[in-house]
């Protein structure tokens, strides 16, 4: 109780330390395709920001777009996080949460850290599973929810390829036999391939998605840290989108230097590979922007020697100027700090022309930026294959005028009637949004 009651005056302290520093510019000046980038602004201890989780009051809800509206497809999950479509229209939905990471809280800092979790709602114990929700009636509810998976280990990314059902779990891509229109899974995963975890897993997350011809799964696995400050041997594999064999889990990286690496979609015209990803912390509020970029295969972005692009962190010790030469600027920055997470591309959605043709983005929200950023879902309009202008909101209103967190939006997809699912793992909902 001692060290508990230290860590929380530690982090009041903390908390006054760094409440000079502030964000110079908008979020609007750290996104798009060449975003302003200042001088780093490392103060000695880092910005604190922290939106308390507080849920939506009754009848509560976010703010969609003009010529948007918005509904309860599910509530009262358990953080629900991310989101996959069968293609009877079943929802499937991780309900999930960090698994325990032991070497993750040795420390002042880390204990600090626990709380700041907490303070987020992002510190509950893990449903680890995985649950069905069906709207028998078509009228934009689910009146059926069923417990599809259980006893998983902090799941994520789901991926059908025919008749198997993958799953990432943190340490691992399982695999699963389905059958249209089930509502439960009985069988045992079979393992297809290790994803690194180990008793740090700082940045716990896999996504999946699986390649046109189903013959491929794609991998993301965040770093271990911040900017590698725990060492270089805890971050062998990490940082990293990770190609995988189906039919023998046999596994190359695909892409590396990307610090933590979440949503993937294929793009409709090109077919190349997209992901968005959480940029690093610590050097001010303006620094540095989460991102949207396409994927190279053997790509290098960065991580944790430069960022967005070729800007080296004085940091990190030693340094890679071969690796900074190599490294690929993303191609639209998403703003400094906002979480951006889920990802998914309009193909055939039900929404207003305004929002079609382009990316949906869930950012779950800032703590180390003052102010706030993110707390929204966005849609990015996309020409020829790439964005091609500014951001537009799509749904807002997750932070009350007081700061609290109302919900945080992550999983972002549309259902097979074109409305687009945003899960909101504050909120313990799954938002529909359909045209008004």
């Amino acid at each position: 109780m001692k060290r508990v009651l230290v860590a929380a005056a530690a982090l009041t302290a903390m908390s006054v330390a760094a409440c000079g520093e502030r964000a110079k510019l908008d979020v609007a000046a750290g996104t798009g395709p060449n975003p302003e980038l200042p001088a780093p602004n490392k103060t000695l201890l880092p910005t604190m920001n922290i939106a308390p989780a507080k849920g939506w009051p009754a009848g509560g809800a976010p703010k969609p777009a003009e010529g948007l509206a918005v509904k309860a497809f599910a509530d009262k999950l358990d953080h629900p996080r991310w989101i996959e479509i069968l293609p009877n229209g079943d929802v499937l939905v991780a309900e999930t949460n960090a698994p325990p990471k032991p070497e993750d809280s040795k420390g002042l800092r880390a204990k600090i850290q626990g709380l700041v979790m907490k303070r987020a709602g992002a510190a509950t114990k893990s449903a680890n599973r995985i649950t069905l929700l069906r709207d028998t009636d078509g009228d934009g509810v689910a009146d059926l929810r069923a417990n599809f998976l259980s006893g998983l280990n902090s799941p994520f990314g789901m991926a059908l390829v025919g008749d198997t059902l993958y799953v990432a779990d943190t340490d691992a891509v399982l695999r699963f036999p389905y059958k249209t229109g089930e509502t439960s899974i009985a069988a045992k995963g079979e393992r297809v391939a290790d994803l690194p975890a180990g008793p740090r897993n700082h940045h716990w997350t896999k996504a999946l998605i699986a390649s046109p011809d189903g013959k491929k799964l794609y991998a993301t696995v965040g770093s271990n840290s911040n900017v590698a400050e725990n060492g270089f041997p805890d971050e062998e594999g990490r940082a990293a989108i990770w190609e995988i064999d189906v039919a023998t889990g046999v596994k190359r990286q695909f892409a590396g230097g990307l610090r933590n690496p979440n949503g993937m979609g294929w793009e409709p015209s090109t077919g190349a590979l997209w992901t968005v990803v959480n940029e690093r912390d610590e050097i001010g509020s303006d620094l540095v922007p989460d991102y949207l970029t396409s994927v190279k295969d053997g790509g290098f972005y960065g991580w944790p020697y430069s960022y967005y692009g070729r800007h080296v962190d004085e940091r990190v010790k030693p340094q890679r100027p071969d690796l900074v030469a190599k490294a690929i600027v993303p191609d639209y920055a998403l703003g400094p700090h906002t979480a951006s997470l889920g990802l998914t591309f309009d193909t055939s959605s039900a929404l207003p022309a305004a929002f079609k043709g382009g990316a949906f983005i869930g950012q779950h929200g800032s703590w180390n930026r003052k102010p706030h950023s993110g707390y929204k879902v966005i849609f990015v309009p996309f020409a020829e294959g790439k964005p091609s202008g500014p951001p537009r909101d799509v749904l807002t209103g997750f932070l009350s005028a007081e700061g609290d967190a109302l919900g945080r939006p992550v999983g972002v997809a549309f259902d097979r009637r074109g409305a687009l699912l945003a899960a909101d793992d504050v909120g313990n909902v799954i938002w529909r949004v359909t045209g008004r």
